[in-house]
């Protein structure tokens, strides 16, 4: 996997992640936005959160996605009684009288956190670290994850009876929060015409390990200019109440606004985001074609927004 300069590299990028969306289009129909914003985390070296009712093929995608990447792929049910170490791993008496450690799910490339609010939140903190640092502690020894590494976490908006909502620190960590809707009426008749035969579609590899972490570094080595940057940064800080940039309808609308992170994902997304469609350097439009996803879950919305029937991105869709 040689390239020739770094414009060759983003060609070729760009043309995996074409190759991509048709190997995942053979197993799922439509989901156009989602498989977007996933694989653009993935390529960020981010995580996303997938927010959808049941039956919407959220772990089928997950699932298509490792085996287009030829990747290590875990499940992880999250349920009440679920304890950290049943996540981590934990340390067991070896035969010879030594304690060893035993590697937990978490030890894999994609992790699939299934309903991942159904978990109490000392569970779902042991996720924190993987996320943020790519390692886990454990018994005070801390272990390296494979690289690359990601969690796409699936969450159940209907049913919030017996859930703990996710603490803010930790969604903050997801780069996107991705809403799944229904199909269309075409894209269902596809589906239940596709899964009610025996029909069998074989999902072909298009990239290894290998090549995910080279072009992880490439979308960071995209040049920005420095009017996108600010553009990015400002458009971050139009979301805190207290900055000199939020306008009064803002202000109004909002009890609390996005950190740094997302300033940092803005950017990386919209690197990413240029390049998969043939550009060399993101512009403004990159920026607010992942803002909401981005922005969706970091801010808080008052008690007007609410009133009003306003979601977070009618919000966001004010701040461009």
């Amino acid at each position: 996997m040689q390239y020739t300069s770094d414009v060759e590299a983003a060609d070729a990028l760009g043309q995996a992640y074409k190759k991509l969306r048709a190997e995942i289009g053979k197993v799922i129909i439509g989901q156009d936005e989602v498989i977007k914003y996933v694989l653009i985390s993935i390529f960020s070296n981010g995580h996303s959160l997938l927010v959808g009712v049941p039956g919407l093929a959220k772990t089928l995608l997950v699932q298509t996605i490792a085996q287009a990447l030829d990747l290590d792929f875990k499940r992880i049910q999250f349920t009440p009684d679920l304890m950290p170490s049943d996540i981590i791993g934990s340390e067991i008496l070896g035969e010879d009288r030594n304690f060893k450690f035993i590697p937990g799910p978490v030890f894999s490339n994609i992790i699939l956190a299934d309903e991942i609010n159904r978990t109490p939140p000392k569970t779902q903190a042991a996720l924190l670290e993987a996320m943020q640092e790519k390692a886990v502690t454990a018994a005070g020894v801390t272990h390296k994850l494979a690289q690359p590494f990601f969690v796409l976490a699936t969450q159940n908006p209907i049913e919030q009876e017996g859930t703990y909502p996710l603490p803010e620190a930790q969604l903050d960590r997801f780069m996107f929060n991705v809403t799944l809707n229904y199909p269309s009426f075409a894209e269902e008749l596809q589906v239940v015409k596709n899964t009610t035969s025996t029909l069998q579609t074989e999902v072909h590899r298009v990239l290894n390990a290998q090549q995910i972490i080279y072009f992880q570094q490439l979308v960071r080595n995209i040049p920005v200019a420095d009017n996108v940057l600010e553009y990015a940064v400002k458009l971050v800080s139009k979301t805190r109440p207290d900055s000199e940039f939020a306008t009064p309808q803002i202000k109004r609308l909002l009890n609390w606004g996005a950190g740094p992170r997302a300033s940092q994902f803005l950017v990386l997304g919209a690197k990413c985001h240029a390049v998969i469609n043939g550009k060399y350097s993101p512009d403004i439009e990159d920026v607010q074609a992942v803002a909401k996803p981005i922005l969706s879950h970091r801010i808080v919305r008052s008690y007007h927004a609410e009133a009003e029937g306003l979601s977070a991105n009618d919000i966001i869709q004010q701040l461009y």
